[in-house]
């Protein structure tokens, strides 16, 4: 198993509340949560907001630590790890994040952006490794020499793409990552991951509230309500037949086109 995950359990404290004594109360984001996740399997980590799933994520890559559970990764307990020992391990899971602007650098080129994390962790190579991660996602390697605010949205995702492979990572959480483009550069985005995904063998969790783009992409999905799994399963079952009230709610939220509505 790539994941391993048990009882997992989250809280934040409640910042709202202000008592005279102590400390604040907490909210628990994340209520129990126990699935696996088989190594070359897609996830679709789904729900509304403030479900939880982004950070689900979050806690799956050790972003922020659990208050109680436990998470295992391909064999390693990783749930009170310091940030040390984390360190050595970050290069075997990496993040795509949402906002490509903004987790891109304005100030680095393209291909400084992709080292970065190469550097990070001693590896050589880095303008070899630099251009076959552009080679990877599709982007010239003379994308190297511009900056972010020179690329359109999909391009920079792109980029996104490209640091997290370089270091050839085993899992790869996406969260989000397509939810601020255009519908032609979701599909290329949606396209370009599955097949990074045959290509390189990797595991992959994608974050979304869209189930559409779930549907397309994951081969299992995991469905979130208020912090706690209401459903989990294939992709095709769960669709065909979901069996809790809220799936389905937000299965009919899709938008769907009309045939029989007229052009304006």
């Amino acid at each position: 198993m790539m994941y391993e995950i048990r009882d997992l359990r989250l809280s934040f404290p409640d910042m709202t509340q202000k008592p005279l004594l102590g400390p604040a109360p907490r909210i628990e984001v994340l209520k129990g949560l126990s699935f696996d996740l088989p190594k070359g399997a897609v996830l679709g980590i789904v729900g509304g907001s403030g479900s939880g799933k982004s950070t689900l994520g979050r806690a799956m890559l050790r972003l922020l630590e659990p208050s109680a559970g436990s998470i295992t990764f391909d064999g390693t307990d990783i749930t009170h790890m310091q940030e040390a020992q984390l360190r050595g391990m970050r290069q075997r899971f990496q993040m795509i994040f949402q906002d490509p602007m903004s987790s891109l650098n304005p100030r680095r080129k393209v291909g400084g952006i992709i080292a970065g994390p190469l550097k990070l962790h001693g590896l050589d190579g880095l303008q070899a490794r630099v251009d076959e991660a552009l080679d990877m996602v599709g982007l010239p390697r003379s994308f190297a020499q511009r900056y972010p605010h020179e690329l359109s949205g999909g391009q920079r995702q792109r980029v996104g793409i490209a640091r997290a492979i370089a270091l050839r990572p085993a899992f790869i959480l996406a969260d989000e990552i397509v939810s601020g483009l255009d519908v032609s550069s979701q599909a290329q985005v949606l396209n370009l991951l599955g097949e990074l995904v045959r290509e390189l063998g990797l595991t992959l969790a994608f974050v979304s509230h869209d189930l559409s783009v779930i549907r397309r992409l994951c081969d299992r999905v995991l469905v979130l309500h208020q912090g706690v799994i209401v459903e989990e399963g294939e992709t095709a079952a769960l669709f065909e037949a979901p069996q809790e009230a809220y799936t389905r709610a937000l299965l009919e939220a899709i938008p769907l086109p009309d045939p029989d509505q007229p052009w304006e």
